[in-house]
């Protein structure tokens, strides 16, 4: 058996852990630069507000409606997260978390208790110790936990957690829940299967294993087995490295030159091959892209892209930022207001099986130019994010305090929550 974890409306709750009087009043997080609606609570979903709505929509449609914005605070939530993962380990044998708000727990050798009951107070004991409510899910596979962790957030007569362990059960689950709604389909097999007369997850469960097959190949027949009941997705094969990865933002305002332009670049940069590094990749390709912006039709648009191969696979921050900044400068053209830029570095591989260029001239340089980045990780971990930068990601122009600008500082969060459990300096007390 397995437990799916699922954090409710984590984002926002996380903001109502240090704020217990929005507990009740409808709360929306906001993307970077505050621009669109990320998050929303249950009171908010309530009241209409559309995942993604941009943040001057939602003021103007819902004047009076009494919404608490908040700005992301990656910080808080990544605590918060550390801290509802900690508590789960006490509490099972296995857990593997899945995303910044989910965690898969393997319950084998759990027979002996009663799963729902234990389930119960769980979600009672993570809601006691960190402030966040869970809901939970248990059943044979890891695709029917995900069903029933819906169950389990969607109706309260279930206590916080829903547990499908007979046949009954599942078949009853299945036939509640709409073919979109099941984990991995996405919305374009979910358009696909409703023209084929599939238009729940039981009725995915009765066509023949071969017609799965031949239409949504060998991921859509493990989540039909997993519907039946059957485990093809072993907890450990979940844990896979990502095979792109991207960073872009769109910025506060509209920038014109490459000057500006420049330091967003080298900053997205740098922080691919940051998480490069973390999972233990490199990238052979590299891409930039800038585009201006699609709604202001009054100026001129223009969308572009450029590319960089690397001779030698790299997560070095020095030549990824490189070769970014090479990048824009072949795509960069003047004349236009650009509203958005991204990195992408892909065909990653591990930085174990890495083949040196032959015609290195300076067999040594890689050597320097990795005891250089683990450097900087290690004192950027111990003594915060972006203490340390390359002079190309430095913002022009100076803060209030004379200090120089940050990537953190660069994006717009006017109404960001102090970060509470992290650092005593970032608010003041009363």
């Amino acid at each position: 058996m397995y437990a799916l974890i699922d954090c409710d409306n984590f984002f926002c709750s996380c903001e109502r852990v240090f704020r217990p009087d929005l507990e009740g009043v409808p709360l929306v997080v906001l993307s970077n630069n505050d621009g669109c609606v990320v998050a929303r609570s249950k009171e908010a979903k309530k009241l209409g507000v559309p995942m993604g709505l941009p943040f001057y929509q939602m003021r103007e449609r819902f004047p009076d409606a009494g919404i608490v914005p908040f700005s992301s605070n990656y910080v808080l939530y990544a605590d918060m997260s550390a801290r509802v993962m900690a508590t789960l380990r006490e509490s099972a044998p296995v857990i593997h978390q899945y995303s910044i708000d989910e965690a898969f727990l393997d319950l084998s050798g759990m027979d002996r208790f009663d799963l729902k009951q234990w389930g119960e107070a769980l979600a009672e004991k993570v809601r006691r110790w960190t402030g966040i409510p869970v809901s939970i899910g248990i059943a044979p596979t890891k695709t029917l936990a995900k069903v029933a962790a819906r169950f389990a957030k969607k109706y309260d007569g279930y206590r916080k957690c829903c547990l499908i362990a007979t046949d009954e059960q599942r078949e009853k689950a299945l036939k509640l829940t709409e073919a979109g709604d099941i984990w991995g389909i996405g919305r374009r097999h979910a358009r696909s299967l409703k023209t084929r007369g599939v238009f729940t997850a039981y009725d995915f469960t009765r066509k023949p294993r071969y017609w799965v097959r031949k239409f949504y190949h060998i991921t859509g027949e493990r989540t039909w087995l997993e519907l039946l009941g059957r485990d093809v997705l072993p907890i450990e094969g979940m844990d896979h490295k990502r095979q792109s990865i991207v960073t872009s933002r769109t910025f506060p305002g509209m920038y014109t030159t490459l000057e500006e332009l420049s330091p967003h670049v080298a900053n997205y940069a740098a922080r691919c091959a940051l998480k490069l590094r973390r999972q233990g990749s490199v990238c052979a390709t590299l891409t930039v892209f800038a585009r201006t912006n699609p709604f202001r039709e009054d100026l001129p648009q223009f969308q572009g892209s450029a590319s960089h191969l690397f001779t030698t696979p790299t997560a070095n921050t020095g030549e990824v930022v490189e070769a970014a900044l090479e990048a824009l400068r072949q795509l960069f053209r003047p004349g236009y207001h650009y509203k958005r830029a991204g990195v992408m570095v892909d065909r990653i591989s591990s930085a174990e099986a890495v083949q040196p260029d032959l015609f290195e001239f300076d067999p040594d340089r890689r050597g320097r130019l990795d005891a250089i980045a683990r450097t900087m990780d290690t004192i950027n971990a111990r003594l915060g994010n972006d203490t340390l930068i390359l002079a190309s990601q430095q913002y022009p122009g100076k803060q209030p305090d004379g200090k120089s600008q940050k990537f953190s500082d660069a994006i717009k969060r006017d109404l960001k929550s102090p970060d509470y459990s992290t650092s005593l300096s970032s608010f003041k007390v009363r």
